[in-house]
Order: structure tokens, then sequence, then C-alpha cells
């Protein structure tokens, strides 16, 4: 029912800047919120922000002002602009988006994950 493709993601040194974008291509049903989880090697899988499907933001602690997440409205697609990246956000980010069909059934997709490593 729902198709994500993220792209950005890469190698930056600490104090730099990465935005990843999300476009999800949904062939029934409806997508209400979207977001952004990461997962470091050893941790479990964590909320890094996400927006409901009328625009709220939602941050991690560790995410506040410094990451912004923006939709774009009718477009089922959901960038994360990362600000003064530190070496602890290394981790494999996942979109995230809720997914409800036309009889209100809800599932969770998740893209494949785009590596972000921050160098010291």
């Amino acid at each position: 029912q729902v198709q994500l493709v993220e792209s950005g993601g890469g190698l930056v040194q600490a104090g730099g800047s990465l935005r990843l974008s999300c476009a999800a291509s949904v062939s029934s049903g409806r997508i209400d919120g979207m977001g952004w989880y990461r997962q470091a090697p050893g941790k479990q899988r964590e909320l890094v922000a996400a927006i409901t499907g009328g625009g709220w933001p939602h941050y991690a602690d560790s995410a506040k002002e410094r990451f912004i997440i923006s939709r774009e409205l009718g477009q089922n697609t959901v960038s994360l602009q990362m600000n003064s990246l530190k070496p602890e956000d290394t981790a494999v980010y996942y979109c995230n988006v809720v997914w409800f069909s036309r009889t209100w059934s809800r599932r969770d997709f998740w893209g494949q994950g785009t590596q972000v490593t921050v160098s010291s």
C-alpha cells in the first residue's frame, strides 16, 4: 500500500549539517503521521522527530533546537534538517509513516534506512 524512498545521509564532520528526505507513494488508503527514527549499533531504535497529519512537529530531547522536521502537505514527503551534528547522532535513520486503510486499519511502514555518520 505504501512505498518509501529515502535520500540524504552520509558522512559529515561534527558541527556540520545533513538533510534527509523521504517520499511516500500510496496506492490506497491515506498517510497520517510521518517521522524519523534512528538506530545506533547495539541500541534500540528511537524516535528522532515526527510530524502529524496536520503539520504539528514533535522532537526527541536529543533533537530539539538542532533538527527541524518538515512536511509537504498533500505530497506525502517529509524531510529532516539536521544541524550541529554530533558524533552521538551517528546511526541508521529510518523514515516512518502511519497509514490508514479506508476502513481505518492502521499500519506503520518503514523505509530501508540511510546511514548518517558524524566524525569527531
